[in-house]
């Protein structure tokens, strides 16, 4: 059987996974008081094409979203440059 998502893979795909994107809450943001001030979520991407295409789909507003509305989570790119340069 296939896996319909890979998000919910338990075990990671193997390959390398080189161009990540950092999720972090926003300063005053009331999940910190469930989450704790230094939570943090990297999603790790095989290129940086598929990471900038689902940086887009993270960021985007959605249609469900109400006027008004701020994204509350705060995204930013990273690489995994050790693992680049196979250290």
């Amino acid at each position: 059987m296939g896996i319909a998502n890979e998000h919910n893979l338990a075990v990671p795909i193997a390959g390398q996974r080189l161009y990540g994107v950092a999720v972090r809450l926003r300063r005053g943001d009331p999940f910190r008081k469930l989450l704790g001030d230094d939570w943090s979520q990297v999603h790790w991407y095989a290129t940086s094409t598929e990471r900038d295409r689902a940086l887009a789909e993270m960021a985007r507003k959605h249609e469900y979203s109400r006027a008004g509305d701020a994204p509350a989570l705060i995204f930013e790119k990273v690489e995994n440059l050790a693992e680049r340069r196979g250290t």
